[in-house]
């Protein structure tokens, strides 16, 4: 147990398939302990992009991965993507993660029960805002920046590679090498795609836009729309007009379809979608023609559609993962202010409007269905 002058952080180990990224980098690490009021143990974990030895070298305490269960209770468990599946047990501890289970995804109210049952804590990442309202750190301009790279790439496969496969996505150590594959296959492609990116002044959608140019597709082949643009409510014909949708809008209400089954039938020049924003189990997905998340070993969807032209959609939902030292490290530095404020959380508006929404979606279950 951490002394009652110290916060306990416990960055536990991530056990999403291919996930490499870490809430917490070392460097995060080190400028936390160096305040004398935290207290930091980190999990072993070989899939994280950090080794072990550069948390320990910073000072933090090193156990066993998957050990977080036996956390002292004032432990506040650190991750990033959902808790291992097919585990009911109840959760006593506080927990920093983004638990995908506010806006009722699938299984919303079995992960907000085990919190009750345990009589624990979420702090949701996705809901740490500050008192704009924007969040404090988020992974959004790494989200849409892979996932325009992954439609260009599985564009260019098409035009390349007709029938076959799309290859197992690994992580690249860098952005310098995976722009030059992209820009060595858009030169082999012969011409270049035009892509649409929805939600386009946003985080998500400007990290899509950013690769779109540094990939070198000209300006006038990136169609960038946002709210303005979408005023009129979908579907939209001009989706269908470009070879590439990127969808980075960030989903909060009902609103009309942005294509529809019709449409992916009729003509189109379409044949690439991403939706990083992945509202998979939405009940509100503005693109209701998919059901289910891809995966970086498998992450093409073929649509089914009465038009013989290929339509494939990726719905990576953790697509940063394919730049984890960067996104890391950006997402860490972002958080590290709102996490020095976790000593004195009782009054600080992020924690307490976290705290405030999580007890308001437990309320919740009782008058949802």
């Amino acid at each position: 147990m951490s002394s009652p002058t110290t916060t306990h952080l416990w960055l536990r180990e991530e056990t999403k398939p291919m996930e490499h990224r870490a809430a917490l980098s070392p460097e995060v690490c080190k400028k936390l302990l160096a305040t004398g009021k935290y207290e930091i143990t980190v999990e072993e974990c070989k899939e994280r992009i950090f080794n072990d030895s550069e948390y320990a070298d910073v000072g933090c305490r090193m156990v066993a991965g998957d050990s977080w269960r036996q956390a002292p209770k004032d432990a506040i468990i650190t991750g990033l993507k959902e808790l291992p599946e097919n585990d009911t047990t109840p959760l006593p501890h506080t927990h920093i993660m983004f638990a995908h289970c506010y806006k009722r995804q699938a299984g919303w109210k079995d992960v907000l029960s085990r919190f009750v049952e345990g009589k624990g804590l979420l702090y949701d990442l996705e809901f740490l805002n500050d008192d704009s309202g924007r969040r404090v750190a988020a992974f959004g301009f790494y989200a849409g920046f892979t996932g325009a790279a992954v439609g260009i790439d599985a564009w260019c496969h098409q035009q390349l590679h007709a029938g076959e496969k799309y290859p197992v996505i690994t992580p690249y150590p860098n952005e310098d090498v995976l722009i030059s594959e992209t820009k060595a296959k858009l030169e082999k492609a012969g011409r270049m795609p035009r892509i649409m990116v929805m939600g386009a002044l946003g985080r998500c959608g400007s990290g899509a836009v950013s690769y779109a140019r540094k990939a070198g597709i000209p300006e006038e082949n990136i169609i960038k729309w946002d709210m303005a643009e979408t005023a009129k409510g979908g579907p939209f014909q001009e989706i269908m007009d470009v070879d590439i949708f990127v969808n980075c809008i960030y989903l909060s209400s009902q609103i009309p379809p942005f294509v529809t089954q019709e449409q992916i039938d009729g003509d189109r020049q379409l044949s690439v979608i991403v939706d990083v924003s992945c509202d998979t189990t939405n009940p509100f997905n503005p693109i209701p023609i998919y059901n289910v998340n891809t995966t970086f070993d498998d992450a093409l969807l073929d649509i089914k559609s009465t038009n013989p032209k290929p339509l494939q959609l990726c719905s990576i939902d953790h697509l940063p993962t394919m730049l984890p030292r960067e996104a890391s490290n950006q997402f860490s530095i972002d958080l590290l202010p709102t996490l020095l404020q976790l000593p004195e959380r009782s009054a600080a508006p992020v924690w307490t409007r976290a705290e405030k929404l999580f007890h308001e979606k437990v309320a919740s279950m009782a008058t949802t269905d």
